[in-house]
């Protein structure tokens, strides 16, 4: 696989340069400006939003996939990937663990039955993330389906651990989920950028890909 890297220099960056180990690593787009050695399949972007024009004219411009892991972005952007979805295989996502997307069907499934429960979601992350809440609560929020309180924390060097309580007068329900590296999100996007070579043009959550889900119509 020939893959372009959105944000090589960054911390998440050298993580999918280990995790892509065995690739060729073929565009890279940072800080230190563009390396092109040969045409990328799909591109790799975990960066900030602010890359993202640049991100989608590379994608036109090579008609490669895109695995996009970006944070903060909006929902103008969300519109805009959907449209170069049209031409290629995209896949979105705030978070790209595989236990993340899995709690995900489990709230969906399970919330429902908590419906009179009360219900609150913390999240902890490193002390250099800079959007509160983070892109991950708010995609456990949308799958309990309650408009409920979510608090953030940023302290030392944590990669992410997300809880979703559920309580009543008597008992306490938590569900929780904790990334021990930025290992498992890059790992995450080798799955998907896989997924994307074989991939029909479309929008896809890697929810879809971790359960091979066919493409929405």
């Amino acid at each position: 696989m020939r893959y372009g890297l959105v944000g090589a220099s960054g911390r998440m960056g050298q993580e999918i340069q280990k995790a892509f180990a065995g690739h060729m690593l073929s565009l890279t787009v940072d800080i230190n400006g563009e390396k092109y050695t040969d045409k990328p399949q799909v591109i790799v972007d975990f960066s900030s939003r602010l890359a993202l024009p640049r991100t989608i004219e590379l994608c036109h411009q090579h008609s490669a996939g895109l695995v996009i892991g970006t944070t903060a972005i909006t929902a103008d952007d969300i519109t805009l990937l959907q449209e170069l979805g049209e031409e290629v295989p995209v896949v979105q996502s705030f978070n790209f663990s595989v236990g993340i997307n899995m709690l995900k069907v489990i709230l969906r499934q399970f919330a429902p039955y908590l419906a009179d429960w009360d219900i609150e979601i913390s999240e902890t992350h490193h002390n250099k993330k800079k959007d509160a809440p983070s892109g991950t609560a708010l995609l456990l929020k949308e799958a309990t389906g309650r408009n409920c309180e979510t608090h953030s924390l940023r302290m030392g060097g944590v990669p992410g651990d997300h809880s979703v309580f559920f309580a009543n007068e008597g008992e306490i329900l938590e569900f929780t989920h904790r990334a021990l590296s930025r290992s498992v999100f890059a790992l995450g996007a080798l799955r998907a950028a896989e997924f994307v070579l074989s991939a029909e043009p479309g929008f896809y959550s890697f929810e879809e890909v971790v359960t091979c889900a066919p493409k929405r119509s």
